[in-house]
């Protein structure tokens, strides 16, 4: 039964991209330093980095998404988008990337973007997705982490994490400005998307989420994959909640008990009204941690 619950639910999830209005989706932003922005419109949150000379763009959301991004972005500055670098390969961050590109940008990400979105991907469900156009793969890649030198004199600093959402998440930090974008390792007051598909794993998730902790400080402004900006103190609450569910799931699946079974035991039930409402529901997180735990 659970099975073709999740079918119709992936079912309803392509349908509602196929049957998106875009001209409907409004593209919102906030400034978080002198250089540093935070977009917001339908897909994974954008950072936007403005230079002497260029812009920088840290995702692109979804591809007919791209002149409303662009247009906005002209509202915040006159520099042209030179650099576009992805979290992870999912559609909702990378799925404008033939567009900036088409348009000058030079695309940067981690390695594992590129294989992921140069090959058909299975995503389970039987859903799949289709190579990626060449002009949208990264033509800069990196394996474990990259400066780029911005023409402002700051630093953005690329670090590949440990897999945990996809097996190709990076991190990007302006030291300089205090920001962080930790792309879909982190959904502000949502459970966790762990993309088993794509390599995703809870371990991975937890020791980035506490290397993370280690980097930021009370004023970091930490821009999440998905929802409102954050700090610190939300980073904490949220590492916090996947590591007691964490918990409570490999004890109940060490004491034998079936994946069906733990999803029955209301394991997380002291979160799913805040944390479970999303696209990340009680029974997917046990999921996720069931089968991706050590």
């Amino acid at each position: 039964m659970k099975k073709y619950i999740f079918l119709a639910t992936a079912f309803v999830s392509f349908l509602s991209y196929g049957q998106t209005d875009w001209g409907k989706v409004e593209i919102t932003s906030e400034k978080l330093s002198d250089n540093v922005y935070v977009l917001f419109g339908r897909g994974g949150n954008i950072g936007l980095a403005i230079g002497t000379d260029n812009a920088y763009v840290i995702d692109d959301q979804f591809g007919p998404l791209t002149e409303k991004i662009q247009a906005h972005i002209k509202t915040l500055t006159d520099k042209p988008v030179k650099w576009v670098l992805n979290t992870h390969w999912h559609g909702d961050h990378a799925g404008g990337n033939e567009n900036f590109a088409n348009a000058g940008a030079i695309i940067v990400a981690h390695e594992n973007v590129r294989k992921r979105m140069s090959t058909k991907q299975e995503r389970g469900g039987g859903r799949t997705t289709e190579p990626s156009p060449e002009a949208a793969l990264p033509v800069i890649t990196f394996n474990d982490k990259l400066t780029l030198h911005l023409d402002n004199g700051n630093t953005m600093h690329a670090m590949h994490v440990n897999d945990a959402h996809t097996d190709g998440d990076s991190y990007y930090y302006f030291p300089e400005d205090n920001v962080l974008h930790m792309g879909d390792n982190f959904f502000v007051g949502r459970y966790p998307y762990i993309d088993l598909n794509s390599g995703g794993d809870i371990d991975g998730l937890i020791s980035n989420v506490t290397m993370a902790l280690g980097i930021v400080d009370e004023n970091t402004k930490i821009i999440p994959g998905h929802g409102r900006m954050a700090s610190k103190t939300d980073l904490e609450d949220y590492l916090n909640v996947i590591e007691k569910i964490r918990e409570r799931v490999v004890k109940a699946r060490e004491a034998g008990n079936s994946l069906e079974q733990v999803q029955q035991m209301g394991l997380s039930k002291d979160w799913d009204a805040t944390h479970g409402q999303g696209f990340i529901n009680a029974e997917r997180i046990v999921e996720f941690i069931y089968k991706s735990a050590d």
